[in-house]
């Protein structure tokens, strides 16, 4: 998409956290963000105590930390101060039951103060905390609470009885199981959490854990197979707080919204540990998507930045422009967008709308934090990534064979399409695959992380998403990048979301099919579909259009929003359709 860039004035620059991105970029070190942290003891690193000890040592204790909304619209406060003590009776109670520095405490619960404060009070007590999706259903739960070998579930109460009683047996590392919700006739082999922490004392001794020490296990699914679990140490707080700062524009006092749920790695790094570590309150909303809710949610909050997912943007642009202009919003200062790419459509709605673009940015869960963004001071284009954070080096690479020992070749001409790669090193970088080192050791060449996706970048130093490695589309020679068609459909009135795959030809190699799911108010015809046809082959050229355009009511995504291109394909080949436990609607 042909699209101009959206220019920052000189003002926006100014009161950016970033003001200058070559400056920041030549000056930045991981050294110096390092030595900013650091708890009561040499060489201590602990997430928890950056997110709330600090706050409260430093004077800061009575700032709203965590400001959580209920279904039904009531609302519970907690003050940095309140949330020390919360996460320290945690602590001391895994303490008291014997849960020792790395055990794995494992949650499923939806967004509720209790998830908080176990995922920080694990971590303060030296145990690798693990959450998952609470809609997740008994066999993904069982296949990673067995791979990743927990030690405390922590859950609700009709949770456990469908979902981990049955197979509990199976799970002989499972010591406890505390329910959040525990009523009269709670099973015998649990624990009820609300009852022992009322006993429990919030004097608690923080566990001297070093950088390097595990924190964090975040399950990703391949495209076949078992999931695979990513670990993360104390170090990635560095990387936490320093894109929050960097990429998000936080601010100490700061109303923040990232509506992420803590069962996705986005929920965990800027859900709780970035705004935590930035001083912010954080808005928690136990809801789910409502485009006028959301929109009263902002108004009636002041959120000042909002960190959302793609989809969920898509699904407010359907709901029209009406809403949004009936609200007062000028509280909005910093807008972004994760979890996949920003059609540009998209960026150039929400600046109209908003009077400023949402920032994409790309990451991965094996990245840990924030690689390359759009910046609150830098200019976007529209369709792009942005810049590598300042501290990260990015490049793209042609792969050799691994047996080469030159390996890598860089791809140093603009706009040519080849692997993006980062230089290893960068504190959330992941330690390790659980049980899997081969499979680790295999992301990685000459000291640079493959990172499995496509890219380009321009004579600006922007980055441009092509496709996953798998993703791409090899038709008569082209290399076709579905992110490209999907946008273009896009672009036409009817088309709400849209998910292109290569399907086999035997002249062609590969033929690219659209699947699209349109607007509420334009009807599946034949007349549309031709509509659709012409308007992609008159935007991309008959070499690269959809050679067949399929409309759909709905498309396979994850839970966390992401459109499933591979399950599309797999059933289209009707192939083994893989992993399915991260899929929107299987069973819960």
């Amino acid at each position: 998409m042909k699209v101009q860039p959206l220019h920052k004035s000189q003002a926006m620059r100014e009161r950016a956290n970033m003001p200058d991105y070559d400056q920041t970029a030549a000056e930045f070190s991981w050294a110096k963000a390092r030595d900013s942290m650091g708890g009561p003891i040499p060489g201590m690193l602990n997430i928890a105590y950056e997110a709330v000890d600090r706050h409260v040592a430093e004077g800061r204790g009575s700032v709203t930390a965590l400001r959580w909304v209920a279904r039904d619209g009531s609302r519970r406060e907690f003050s940095y101060s309140e949330m020390k003590t919360e996460t320290d009776r945690f602590a001391r109670l895994l303490q008291d039951l014997d849960v020792k520095p790395g055990d794995k405490v494992f949650s499923l619960l939806g967004r509720v103060p209790e998830l908080y404060f176990a995922a920080l009070g694990s971590l303060k007590a030296g145990a690798i905390f693990c959450p998952l999706f609470s809609v997740f259903g008994p066999e993904p739960v069982r296949a990673r609470m067995e791979i990743g070998g927990a030690n405390v579930l922590v859950t609700r109460q009709k949770d456990y009885l469908r979902k981990v009683a049955p197979v509990r047996a199976a799970l002989p590392s499972l010591r406890h199981v505390l329910l959040v919700d525990a009523v009269d006739g709670a099973p015998s082999d649990t624990l009820n959490l609300g009852a022992l922490l009322a006993k429990t004392p919030a004097d608690y001794e923080i566990a001297e854990t070093r950088p390097d020490d595990i924190a964090l296990l975040h399950f990703t699914s391949g495209t076949t197979g078992k999931p695979k679990g990513a670990l993360h140490a104390h170090e990635a707080v560095v990387a936490h707080q320093a894109t929050g700062r960097i990429a998000l524009d936080l601010r100490p006092g700061d109303i923040y919204w990232c509506t992420a749920d803590p069962g996705w790695v986005t929920g965990m790094s800027y859900g709780i540990i970035a705004p935590l570590t930035n001083g912010v309150t954080m808005l928690i909303d136990a809801g789910e998507f409502n485009a006028e809710a959301w929109y009263d949610l902002l108004e009636a909050e002041g959120v000042n930045v909002w960190y959302t997912a793609p989809t969920a943007i898509r699904l407010l642009m359907m709901a029209g422009d009406d809403l949004p202009r009936a609200r007062d919003l000028s509280a909005l200062r910093f807008l972004a967008s994760v979890g996949e790419p920003l059609n540009p459509e998209a960026v150039i709605w929400s600046n109209r709308i908003f009077g400023k673009p949402f920032h994409d940015n790309w990451w991965q869960t094996e990245t840990g934090g924030i690689m390359i963004s759009n910046y609150a001071s830098m200019d976007v284009k529209p369709g792009s990534m942005g810049k590598p954070l300042p501290g990260i080096e990015a490049a793209i690479v042609d792969v050799q064979d691994q047996g080469d020992e030159e390996g890598l070749t860089f791809l140093g001409a603009p706009m040519t399409t080849g692997h993006l790669a980062l230089k290893s090193g960068w504190p959330s970088m992941f330690r390790g695959y659980l049980n899997e080192d081969a499979r680790y050791q295999a992301c990685f060449m000459n000291g640079w992380y493959l990172s499995g996706d496509l890219a380009m970048r321009d004579r600006d130093g922007y980055f441009w998403f092509v496709g996953r490695a798998d993703d791409v589309i090899k038709s008569s020679g082209h290399l076709i990048g579905p992110f490209e068609v999907e946008s273009a459909l896009i672009e036409h009135p009817a088309v709400a979301e849209a998910a292109v795959i290569g399907v086999p030809d035997e002249r062609a190699g590969e033929i690219v099919k659209a699947y699209v799911l349109l607007n509420p108010d334009h009807k599946p015809d034949d007349a549309l579909r031709k509509s659709l046809l012409g308007h992609a082959r008159k935007r991309l050229g008959a070499a690269i259009a959809p050679r067949e355009i399929v409309i759909v009511d709905d498309l396979p995504r994850t839970k966390s929003g992401k459109i499933m291109r591979r399950l599309l394909k797999a059933r289209e080949l009707g192939l083994p359709e893989g992993d399915l436990s991260t899929l929107e609607k299987a069973s819960t």
